[in-house]
C-alpha cells in the first residue's frame, strides 16, 4: 500500500486521484485544495456569467462529497500545501478554516497547482474597486455579482486570450458596450495575423470595439477610467484583466525544485521533477498540469501550453506510472477550440509566427472550402492554414477559422499530425460525407491536394504580405476573377483577365515566358486552373497567390473606430437614404427582390446581386441574404464602384443581410464605376510649404462643402505635411533617418515658401491667423478628414525618402499613382499644388 499525496484539484489533480483509485483500492490517496472547490468546468465560467450556462451547479464537475465516496479519498478542501521536504518525505499543511499547520509524511506526491492570472504592478490597480480576475469559483462568483447587480453599462476587457475574447462576448450578448484592449497587433495569439483579422471583422461586426497594439498604462479614479499607452481614456463600469498566466510556483521554489526561465515546474519525460542546484531527480515527486515545461510535439523544445486536456492527459500518466505502468510522453501539440460569436476558431501544432521565431523553414497551404456541400441549405466558408516541412513533409500545424465543422478538420489534422503523417497523406484521408456535413472532397483532402501541387512543381507560392511589394518592383499578376469580383476590389496592379477568356487574351500578358508570373483569383482554386492553361501555353515560371484576394482582403482589414454608445447593438444604416423599407410592401420604399445566397461562395453571391439588380428598375430595393462573411466588405465596395446605394447591413443568426438602393444609371447596370460627372475634386499636394498646403486645404474643405468628392494626393515634400510630431518609424536605414532629420515633422513646422526668414515668417503669419480666427493647418487638416476628403499618401514617394507608415498622422490611405488616377476620373476640379 502506497501513501500518495496530491497537491491541487481541477483538470490534473483531480484526475490523477480518480485514475490512481481505478488502478488500486489499496492505496491511501489524500487530495490537497486550498480553495473550496477540488474540480469545476473552469473553461465554462465565461458561459456562466453571461447566463448561457444558468445553473450554477453544472459547473462543479465533482463535489468533495461526491468525489470523496466514489472514489474513497481523503479530501482536503481549504487545506494548502506550504512546504516540501523531499530528503524526509513530508509536507506542510496549512488549514485555512481553523489555522491549524500540521505535517503529512508521502510515498508518492504529485503537484498540480495550476497556474494564476498575471496582475503586473500598473499604477491605479491596487485603489481600483471594480478590476477583476478570472480563475476560479469565487472570482467568477465575484464577476457575476457585479454583471447582475445592473450597473455595468460599459466593460473593458484587458488581453485577447480566450479568457478575454470569451469574456467580451458573454458581457457583450448582456448588452454591455464592450471595449477589448490588446498590447499586441492581433488576438489569439495560436493564429497567425491573417486568419486573427478574421475573428477581429467578427468581433466588430458583433459591437464589441476591439484596440489593438496599446496597453494600459494606468488606472484612475478607482478604476472607473482605464488609461491607455496611447493616451486614450476609457470609461468602465468593470474592468476584466485577461493579459494571461503564470504557473502557481511558490512552492516549488520553496521546495527548490528546478523550474524554467518562465518559471514552470522543470519534470523528466516520466513526470519527475529535479533539484534545482544538482539536477538531482526526486523519483517520488510528480509535477503536473498548468505548472509544468513540456514538449513542444513539433520541435521538441520545452514550452508551455496551459490547456485542460495536457493537464487531464498528464493526470492520468502519472498514475500510470506510479502503479508500474510504462508510459509515453510524446509531447503536447496545443490543440484548441474557441467560440467567438458565429465563428469557431480551431488550432494545432505551431503557427507561423512561431516556427519564424524558432528560424525553422516552412512551407504554407491555404484553402477557404465550404463545410459541407453548396447545395444544401446554410453551407459556410472554412479559412483553413497548414504549415508542413519542405524536406520530409511532416505537418508543423494548422489553423482554421469558420462556422459549424471547422474544428473537426483541426481535430482530423492534429490527429495525422500525432501519428507521424505527412501533408500528402491528407488526400487518402478517407473521410465521412453527405450533403449536411461534408464535402466527396473535404477541405482536409484539399489542404493535400494543394500541397501535392506545390511539391509536383506546377506553381509555387506567394503570401498575401510579399505581393505588393512585388508588384511595386514591376511583378506582373494576373487577376482571374470576372469583372464584376474585380471591381468590389482588387489588389492595386492587377491586370484582370477572367479565367474563362484567357486563352484568347493569353497575348494581352506582357511579360516573356521565362518571367515570374503571379496568379490570383477570390481562393486561389480558379488561379491553379489559370496557371494549367499558362503552362500550357509555355509559360514556366509561375506562381499561385495563396488563399487568393479574399486572405489578401481580410489580412488588410481595418478595424472599426470605437463606439462607446451604451445600448442595443444595431448596425448603422444609411444617413443619407430617407425612405422607409417595408418588406410587405405598405411604405414608401418596397423590397422588389429578395436573393437568398446563403451556402454559396463568392463569387457566387456577387454574381447572384449583380442579376438582381440587373432585372429591377432604378430605385427599387434589393435584399440579399448571404452566410459568406467576405460578401459583407464585397457588397459596399461594389455598390460604391456602380453606384448604387447600400441601405443597410444586419445579422440574422448566421447570416448577413443587406438591403440596395438600384442607382439612377439605367435599367442595366455597368460592370465598371457609374460615377455622376464631375463629382470628384482633385489635388496633387507636392509642396511642403505652409502657404501652399494651407491653400490646398482651404480649397479642398470649399469643395467637399459644395458636395464633391475630394482627393488629396500627397507626393515628396508634401508629405512632409502628414507626419507626426513625434512619429519614429521602424527598421530606417542611416540614410533614411539623416533623410527624415533634415526634414520637417508635421503641419506645424513647415516653412514659408517667400519670406520664411528663419521661422519668423510662419510664426507672423499663425500669429495673424490665430487673432483672425483662421483655423491652424493641423486643425484644418482634422476638419477636411471630418468632411470626408480622402487623404492618399504616395508610396513610392515614401519609399524614396524613407518615411514609414508609422511616421504619418492617422486616416489617410497608402496607395500609388493608379489609385490617384482612378479618383481623377469624371473630376471638375484638378490641381496641382
Amino acid at each position: 500500500m502506497k501513501k500518495i499525496l496530491i497537491v491541487g484539484g481541477v483538470a490534473g489533480g483531480a484526475t490523477a486521484a480518480a485514475r490512481l483509485r481505478r488502478l488500486s483500492e489499496e492505496d491511501e490517496i489524500i487530495l490537497f485544495e486550498r480553495d473550496e472547490y477540488i474540480s469545476f468546468a473552469n473553461c465554462g465560467l465565461p458561459y456562466y456569467i453571461g447566463n448561457v450556462i444558468k445553473d450554477r451547479q453544472k459547473l462543479l464537475v465533482q463535489t468533495v462529497e461526491g468525489m470523496s465516496k466514489r472514489f474513497n479519498l481523503d479530501i482536503r478542501n481549504f487545506s494548502e500545501v506550504i512546504g516540501i521536504d523531499p530528503v524526509n518525505k513530508t509536507v506542510e499543511v496549512k488549514n485555512h478554516q481553523t489555522g491549524e499547520t500540521y505535517s503529512e509524511t508521502y510515498d508518492k506526491l504529485i503537484l498540480s497547482p495550476g497556474a494564476k492570472p498575471i496582475a503586473p504592478p500598473i499604477t491605479g490597480l491596487a485603489e481600483a474597486k471594480n478590476v477583476l480576475t478570472m480563475r476560479n469559483i469565487p472570482d467568477t462568483d465575484k464577476i457575476k455579482a457585479v454583471v447582475d447587480s445592473g450597473t455595468v453599462r460599459r466593460a473593458v476587457v484587458i488581453g485577447g486570450g480566450f479568457i478575454g475574447v470569451e469574456m467580451a462576448e458573454n458581457l457583450q450578448e448582456l448588452g454591455v458596450n464592450v471595449t477589448l484592449v490588446e498590447k499586441m497587433n492581433q488576438i489569439l495569439k495560436p493564429l497567425d495575423f491573417e486568419m486573427a483579422q478574421l475573428v477581429h471583422q467578427e468581433i466588430n461586426a458583433n459591437c464589441v470595439n476591439l484596440i489593438l497594439e496599446d496597453g494600459v498604462d494606468h488606472f484612475q479614479k478607482q478604476g472607473s477610467e482605464v488609461v491607455l499607452e496611447s493616451g486614450k481614456v476609457l470609461e468602465a463600469d468593470l474592468v476584466i484583466l485577461a493579459i494571461g498566466v503564470i504557473p502557481e510556483n511558490g512552492l516549488a521554489k520553496k521546495a527548490n525544485l528546478k523550474c524554467g526561465p518562465r518559471g514552470h515546474i522543470v519534470t523528466t519525460k516520466d513526470y519527475q521533477v529535479l533539484n534545482a542546484e544538482n539536477d538531482t531527480v526526486y523519483p517520488d515527486i510528480f509535477a503536473i498540469g498548468d505548472v509544468v515545461e513540456v514538449i513542444d510535439f513539433v520541435t521538441k523544445e520545452q514550452t508551455a501550453v496551459p490547456l485542460a486536456w495536457p493537464a487531464n492527459r498528464q493526470g492520468r500518466l502519472v498514475a500510470d506510472y506510479i502503479n508500474g505502468k510504462t508510459i509515453k510522453n510524446l509531447g503536447i501539440q496545443g490543440t484548441a477550440v474557441a467560440k467567438v460569436f458565429n465563428k469557431t476558431i480551431a488550432s494545432t501544432g505551431n503557427n507561423a509566427s512561431q516556427l519564424d521565431m524558432k528560424k525553422i523553414k516552412y512551407q504554407v497551404v491555404v484553402a477557404h472550402r465550404a463545410n459541407h456541400a453548396g447545395y444544401y441549405p446554410n453551407s459556410t466558408n472554412i479559412a483553413l492554414k497548414l504549415l508542413y516541412d519542405p524536406q520530409t513533409l511532416k505537418i508543423f500545424g494548422a489553423q482554421a477559422v469558420g462556422q459549424d465543422g471547422t474544428e473537426k478538420r483541426i481535430d482530423v489534422i492534429a490527429s495525422a499530425m500525432k501519428m507521424g503523417a505527412t501533408v500528402l497523406d491528407l488526400q487518402d484521408f478517407e473521410l465521412s460525407y453527405a450533403p449536411p456535413f461534408s464535402s466527396a472532397k473535404d477541405p482536409v483532402n484539399i489542404l493535400g491536394y494543394i500541397a501535392e501541387n506545390i511539391e509536383d512543381g506546377i506553381y509555387k507560392t506567394v503570401q498575401w504580405n510579399e505581393i505588393d511589394e512585388i508588384v511595386a518592383k514591376g511583378g506582373f499578376l494576373l487577376d482571374v476573377r470576372t469583372p464584376v469580383e474585380a471591381s468590389a476590389g482588387a489588389i492595386k496592379g492587377a491586370v484582370n483577365i477572367e479565367l474563362d477568356t484567357l486563352r484568347e487574351r493569353i497575348g494581352e500578358i506582357t511579360v516573356s515566358k521565362d518571367d515570374p508570373i503571379y496568379v490570383t483569383c477570390q481562393v486561389g482554386q480558379r488561379a491553379y486552373l489559370a496557371i494549367c492553361i499558362l503552362k500550357g501555353h509555355g509559360f514556366k515560371n509561375i506562381y499561385n497567390l495563396a488563399g487568393g484576394y479574399s486572405t489578401y482582403k481580410t489580412a488588410h482589414y481595418k478595424l472599426a473606430e470605437p463606439d462607446f454608445t451604451v445600448g442595443e447593438c444595431v448596425p448603422k444604416k444609411d444617413d443619407s437614404v430617407d425612405e422607409d423599407i417595408d418588406q410587405g410592401g405598405v411604405g414608401k420604399a418596397v423590397i422588389k427582390k429578395k436573393v437568398d445566397v446563403t451556402g454559396l461562395q463568392c463569387p457566387g453571391p456577387l454574381m447572384a446581386t449583380y442579376d438582381a439588380i440587373q432585372n429591377v428598375e432604378s430605385g427599387d430595393l434589393v435584399q440579399i441574404t448571404a452566410t459568406d462573411f467576405g460578401f459583407v466588405s464585397d457588397i459596399k465596395n461594389w455598390c460604391e464602384t456602380n453606384g448604387h446605394t447600400l441601405i443597410s447591413q444586419e445579422t440574422e443568426g448566421k447570416s448577413y443581410i443587406s438591403v440596395i438602393k438600384k442607382g439612377d444609371s439605367g435599367e442595366n447596370c455597368s460592370l465598371m464605376p457609374a460615377v455622376s460627372t464631375q463629382k470628384n475634386a482633385t489635388l496633387v499636394v507636392f509642396s511642403g510649404e505652409l502657404d501652399k498646403v494651407l491653400a490646398s486645404m482651404i480649397i479642398a474643405q470649399g469643395a467637399a462643402a459644395q458636395g464633391k468628392n475630394v482627393t488629396l494626393f500627397f507626393t515628396f515634400w508634401g508629405l512632409n505635411a502628414l507626419r507626426k510630431r513625434d512619429g519614429k518609424g521602424h527598421n530606417k536605414t542611416f540614410i533614411e533617418k539623416m533623410f527624415g532629420a533634415m526634414m520637417p515633422k508635421g503641419a506645424a513646422r513647415l516653412p514659408l515658401s517667400m519670406m520664411n526668414m528663419l521661422g519668423a515668417g510662419p510664426a507672423m503669419i499663425k500669429g495673424i491667423m490665430k487673432k483672425k480666427h483662421v483655423d491652424d493647418l493641423d486643425t484644418m487638416i482634422k476638419k477636411a478628414q471630418k468632411a470626408g476628403v480622402r487623404f492618399i499618401a504616395c508610396t513610392m514617394s515614401m519609399d524614396l525618402m524613407g518615411i514609414k507608415e508609422e511616421e504619418l498622422i492617422d486616416g489617410i490611405e497608402y496607395a500609388g499613382v493608379g489609385t490617384y488616377i482612378a479618383s481623377n476620373e469624371n473630376a471638375g476640379t484638378t490641381l496641382f499644388v
